[in-house]
């Protein structure tokens, strides 16, 4: 500071130091973006959870989306044909996932090992090499459903990049993106539009993040989480476009006319979806070795 207004006038110094003051004033008003909430759902379309800290990879969130059920033909399933996979709650343990129905059954299921078949299977328009997690679990999820199921997962084989110009990154079972992000501030916004609140459980996002305007996310390019290993940059790819899934209650499955119809009346493109959400990749590379905490600082761009 002595070197910036040692050549000042008396007067300049006490503008200078105003408009500093100024700053500092306005900076403080300004609400700091940080991540508010974050999420897992070690199994594509079963219950999630929240959890304090989200480990990263290059895959995306460690544990995220990485176990999936298949039918008999080996397509991905999801509350879209069996509204009875949002009855049932997921955890993961030290040796694998504990999967459990609304009276409290439930089954543990180990990581598949490298010996385990191998399935190729089908995500969206993606092929992809998956491990079976074997007779029982497969025995208990299709007695849980009603039909024959199997569950798979990732396995060190597992490879699933991004469509280009993005190849260089991979994804998990996850629909489109390794993240999810939405502010809170959009949430809210459509809450206030309803005659009943949705929970973030309707949108199934990994981060959360407060301190931002209302669908700010849909103009994000950039973004960076400021986490305790160090920053973290991820590029927002692109925004997310909704299935019937937020229609659905999070825990029962029930149909519901809204949030959808709602949205359909504000966040529809001019492509006929209904957008909410931004999706995110990795920028540079692997992010393993990098944790996201609750209250991490964030940056957009």
């Amino acid at each position: 500071m002595h070197g910036m207004t040692g050549s000042l006038t008396g007067s300049q110094q006490v503008a200078s130091f105003q408009a500093i003051w100024r700053y500092r004033a306005d900076y403080r008003r300004t609400p700091l973006m940080q991540v508010s909430d974050l999420f897992q759902f070690p199994v594509k379309s079963l219950q999630g959870y929240r959890t304090r800290t989200l480990p990263l990879d290059r895959f995306g969130a460690v544990d995220d989306r990485r176990w999936m059920l298949v039918d008999t033909d080996n397509q991905f399933l999801t509350q879209r044909r069996l509204r009875r996979m949002a009855q049932l709650t997921t955890s993961i343990t030290a040796r694998g996932i504990r999967i459990a129905n609304r009276n409290g059954d439930a089954i543990e299921v180990a990581r598949p090992s490298d010996g385990a078949s191998m399935l190729r299977v089908r995500v969206w328009d993606d092929e992809v090499v998956a491990r079976d997690s074997g007779e029982q679990a497969a025995r208990w999820l299709s007695e849980q459903l009603h039909t024959q199921v199997r569950l798979v997962a990732i396995g060190a084989e597992f490879r699933r990049p991004l469509a280009a110009p993005r190849a260089d990154r991979q994804v998990g079972f996850a629909d489109a993106a390794p993240l999810l992000v939405i502010g809170q501030a959009s949430l809210d916004d459509l809450n206030r539009r309803l005659a009943e609140p949705v929970s973030m459980f309707n949108f199934r996002p990994n981060l959360v993040v407060s301190g931002c305007p209302a669908f700010a996310e849909d103009n994000w390019q950039r973004m960076i989480v400021h986490t305790r290993d160090g920053p973290v940059e991820f590029e927002c790819t692109h925004p997310c476009a909704r299935c019937a899934i937020p229609g659905l209650d999070p825990h029962s499955g029930e149909i519901r006319k809204e949030p959808l119809r709602t949205l359909a009346r504000f966040r529809r493109g001019t492509d006929g979806q209904i957008y909410f959400g931004m999706n995110l990749a990795p920028r540079f590379g692997n992010p393993a070795g990098h944790t996201i905490n609750l209250g991490d600082r964030v940056e957009v761009f």
